[in-house]
């Protein structure tokens, strides 16, 4: 399966095979999107999700059929409930249509419900934890019919959030050994979103999202210099920007950022019970900005990194790890979809 992240500011898209060691990038691709066609993770645009398909359909080889996408997490309520052990899949799911009836505040005619059974109640050992997902259809079906226009099928919707933190596992060996038994946050930190995934011991057990991102750095270059749109997104890609820019502006948003990652931080540690994070792992478009992992480690005392996947177990052949390499870490929600390929899912 190809994994298709669709963001607000271009369409990323990645396709991986299983090696001995690792995985390796078959193809890849990632398209800019219309200003305005894909707001907050949700689509405004169908026509301009096509267009970006079409193009990266192209990239993909003639034999790929299949896609997972995902929806944003503030479309998607979770809720963890205890359910009897002795129940057969079949039996919860008369239930928990039940439950879903009781928790969600629409109609169970507008929404699409999936379930998973996670671990053994650590309280009562009759009863299992159960993760119960509902997203309003809509929201599903306009991804699943974006695919379907360019002959690919949805064969898994994800969450966002759950597919940052498998990707957790290709970057694991850029951290410190035992990493895999803490609890590392994975934060991606997009055009105009920041989710942040906490993965303990290969699990996600904490995700949520900021509306906040690279975008207002944007907008903060173009009012501070007078500059276009278009020219303050070269210039801050390009990094040609006035010599006290890092004062004027950069300074200023690294701060906000840092705001919005303490706050999200202080909410998992007392949801959790834990005193903080082991790891933070920095991706996204806007994690390469300059000073950002330091910053972050001096002020929340976190070894904060960025992530690199070809550090962990990615592979790819040289050509195409030259290309990759300065931006793999915007791909991260990409590579968590298209690990689903390995893993287990309902057809």
């Amino acid at each position: 399966m190809v994994g298709i992240d669709i963001g607000s500011h271009e369409v990323k898209a990645i396709l991986l095979s299983k090696t001995a060691d690792g995985y390796k990038i078959v193809s890849h691709a990632a398209v800019p999107i219309k200003k305005g066609a894909v707001n907050d993770h949700d689509i405004r645009d169908a026509d301009a999700v096509v267009e970006c398909l079409r193009q990266i359909k192209r990239n993909l080889p003639k034999s790929v059929k299949y896609a997972a996408v995902c929806v944003s997490g503030s479309a998607v309520m979770t809720k963890v409930i205890y359910m009897d052990a002795s129940l057969s899949e079949e039996e919860m799911e008369a239930q928990i249509e039940i439950e879903a009836d009781n928790l969600i505040p629409y109609s169970l005619d507008e929404v699409s419900i999936d379930f998973e059974t996670l671990s053994v109640n650590s309280t009562d050992p009759t009863k299992v934890d159960v993760l119960l997902s509902a997203c309003r259809t809509d929201n599903i079906d306009v991804r699943v019919d974006a695919l379907d226009s360019v002959e690919l099928e949805a064969k898994v919707v994800d969450v966002e959030g759950y597919a940052l933190g498998r990707a957790a596992e290709l970057i694991l060996a850029q951290l410190p050994e035992g990493a895999k038994h803490k609890a590392v946050a994975m934060v991606d930190i997009g055009a105009n979103m920041t989710t942040f995934s906490v993965v303990e011991a290969g699990e996600t057990t904490f995700i949520r999202e900021q509306a906040f991102g690279g975008e207002q750095f944007t907008q903060s270059i173009l009012s501070f210099y007078g500059m276009s749109y278009d020219q303050a997104e070269k210039a801050k890609i390009e990094g040609d920007l006035p010599r006290n820019y890092m004062f004027e502006v950069l300074s200023p948003f690294q701060t906000q950022l840092l705001q919005q990652i303490k706050r999200t931080l202080q909410i998992y540690c007392t949801s959790s019970g834990k005193d903080k994070v082991d790891y933070l792992v920095l991706c996204g478009g806007t994690s390469k900005l300059e000073g950002m992992a330091n910053l972050l480690t001096n002020e929340l005392g976190v070894h904060t990194i960025i992530a690199d996947p070809f550090q962990g177990c990615l592979h790819a052949d040289e050509s195409v790890k030259t290309v990759l390499q300065p931006t793999i870490s915007k791909y991260m929600v990409a590579c968590g979809l298209a690990l689903r390929s390995y893993g287990q899912w309902r057809t």
